[in-house]
Order: structure tokens, then sequence, then C-alpha cells
């Protein structure tokens, strides 16, 4: 119903992370992590299916270890969505990752030992068709970095890119992709914005160790909504210390936000105040609950008053607006008929999974 406005996209190459493409004219793709053990191979799998199930485009998976790799072609074997093996100093992880068949590699190419080794993960990654994330990290930046700049700032993080660029451009190496991920919100987005303007290759943004959900949230809401909204980021995870499911969902809800992105139920509610003619915040609450499952786009107004609530109904496929004794039921901007507190979230939500089916069935033709 609402004319959509088109935000910016900076054209970057495109690369693929198995059958998902990065970059380019692609959709901007949510990513998230498992934190499970590796090794423990039934829980990773489970959390990478809720994951896929959350929504999640691409799931990373950290490979520490020779047991982690081990266990890899049988995750593989268990997963359908694309799977990006983590690695630290180790090449021989990323080799192994590579013969069990992952997706993507995130490493840095300046981390993993001499020429030779950098050569034998690329030489195999590309025989595989195969992309790499260079991951630079504001807490770990190299040792001259930081005597150079005397502490992590946006201009050490974009060097440390740029090295790490050279190192696999230097071995005919393309298949690329950049994050450039600090805790700080204006030194992450200072980075991007710098390196954005040097190279075409996608960036994947985060802002890192953002806190908890409430917290992580509004931080990598402010981070990553002006990079999205500069048209920079081709790929994004929310980082929070909460279940990796709730990355994904936040992730989406960023993007929808800026009309990058569009999946599940676009609720848009008042924040309810005495002229309210029922409970917003709990109507508002067991909605969400209730169609957390539908993935198709359906936009939904449930305004508590007739203030607003009219013309927030008419600019939506299904709204309430609170009345009294009984609410306006509104389909498609239409009034259509009168409804009782008791029975309005059910009604609701029946016509809501209507609204899914049909986007359902009409997408399966």
């Amino acid at each position: 119903m609402r004319d959509s406005i088109v935000m910016p996209r900076r054209k970057t190459r495109k690369i693929m992370v198995g059958d998902v493409a990065i970059g380019g004219d692609a959709p901007v793709a949510v990513q998230s992590m498992t934190n499970t053990l590796t090794t423990d191979i039934d829980a990773t799998v489970a959390q990478i299916h809720r994951l896929q199930d959350a929504g999640a485009d691409i799931v990373r998976v950290s490979v520490p270890d020779a047991e982690s790799a081990a266990a890899m072609p049988e995750i593989l074997q268990q997963t359908t969505v694309p799977i990006i093996a983590d690695i630290h100093f180790s090449y021989k992880m990323a080799l192994a990752s590579l013969d069990a068949g992952v997706h993507g590699l995130r490493l840095n190419p300046g981390n993993i030992g001499g020429r030779d080794r950098v050569e034998r993960v690329v030489k195999a990654a590309k025989e595989r068709e195969i992309s790499i994330r260079i991951g630079v990290n504001a807490g770990s930046l190299e040792k001259e970095l930081d005597e150079k700049y005397g502490e992590p700032c946006a201009d050490a993080m974009v060097e440390s890119a740029l090295g790490h660029i050279r190192i696999l451009e230097d071995m005919d190496f393309h298949d690329i992709k950049v994050s450039l991920k600090a805790s700080n919100i204006p030194m992450t987005v200072a980075a991007y914005r710098k390196l954005s303007g040097q190279v075409d290759y996608p960036l994947h943004l985060g802002i890192t160790e953002s806190g908890s959900r409430f917290g992580g949230t509004v931080k990598s809401s402010i981070g990553l909504g002006l990079l999205l909204a500069d048209g920079i980021g081709d790929t994004i995870r929310v980082s929070l210390a909460a279940e990796p499911e709730e990355e994904v969902k936040v992730g989406f809800e960023i993007l929808k936000s800026l009309g990058l992105r569009h999946r599940g139920v676009n609720l848009i509610a008042c924040p309810s105040c005495a002229r309210q003619k029922f409970n917003v915040i709990e109507v508002v609450s067991q909605l969400e609950e209730r169609v957390a499952h539908i993935q198709e786009n359906v936009d939904v107004a449930v305004i508590g008053c007739v203030v607003n609530g009219p013309g927030e109904a008419k600019e939506v496929s299904v709204g309430i607006t609170g009345g009294y004794p009984t609410h306006t039921f509104y389909r498609d901007g239409v009034k259509s008929e009168k409804v009782r507190t008791a029975t309005m979230i059910d009604q609701l939500v029946e016509e809501i999974e209507q609204r899914a089916a049909v986007i359902r069935e009409q997408k399966d033709r």
C-alpha cells in the first residue's frame, strides 16, 4: 500500500557464498554465527536450522581446531544454508574447511602464516570458487598499526584492510568481501565510509561486541542504519549477547525499516496514550508472537484511537483503529467492519494468515 522509497546502493562487484549472491544488485544478506561448540554436531546443526528458520541467508561457524574441522563435513551434510568457516591464524583449518565443502572463508590472509601458506589457501579457494571475507576488528589490529596510530582508529582499520586485500590481489584473487568492525560506532562508520571510496568489493557490516539484546540492538541499528542509508553494505550481522536467532530478527527489522528487505509482518503500532480504546501494548505483544512464523511481507497497523488511526490504516493491508464500544477493521485501506476487543486479535491473525497464504500461492505459481 505504501509508496516505497528506494534507498541508494553503492555499486559493488558480485561474489557468491554458496547460492547466495553478495554485492552487485543482490539484496542485502543477513548473517549470524553459531555459538555452540562446533564439535557438538547435533547442537550446532540444530542451531543452524533455527537460524535458517529465522531467515538467515548465511551462517558462520568457528573452526578453531582439528576436531572442529573434522565435524564440518557432517554439519554441512545436515544443513542447506551456506556455511562460512571462521578461521584465525591456522591455514590448516582453512584448508580442512575447504576440503569439507564450506561455502566461504572468513580469515585475514596476513595472519595465517607466510606467503606459501596463503597461496595454498587461495589456490584451494580458487579451485572451488569459494569467496573469502577479510575481517578487520579494532580489537585485534596488527602490532605495527597499533604502534603507528597509538590506538585503534578508522585509519588504522582501513590500512589493515587494504593490506590484507593487497595480499589476495597479488595472488590474482578477487572473490573478496571485507568487514571493518569496532564496538565504537563513529569509528566503525568512518572506517566503512573511507574504505567504500577506495575499493569496489562488497562490504559486510557489523558493530562488534555491541552488547545485550536491548543495548546491542540500539547500537547496531544506529551504526548499520547510518551506513545502509548511505548505500554502504552488502551483508550484515547484528552482534548481540543473546541467542543468535535474535540477531537475525533484528537484522531484518533494520533492513525492513529502510525498505531494503521485506520479510515477515511489518507491524506499525502507536506507543499508546490516554486516548487508546484498547490495551495497545498487550495487543501488539500477543499479535507479534502469534504472527512471528509468517515470512511473507504483510503491512499491519494497530492504532489505539481515531486521531492517527484512520490515516495509518489506509496505508496498510490490514489495520485496526480503536473506537468505543467497538473498533474499526480496515482491509486494504478501506473500512470493513466493526470488531470487539475480545475477538480483535483472532480476527487480525486470521486476516494476516490469509494474506500471507495468498502471497505464498502467488510465489509458487
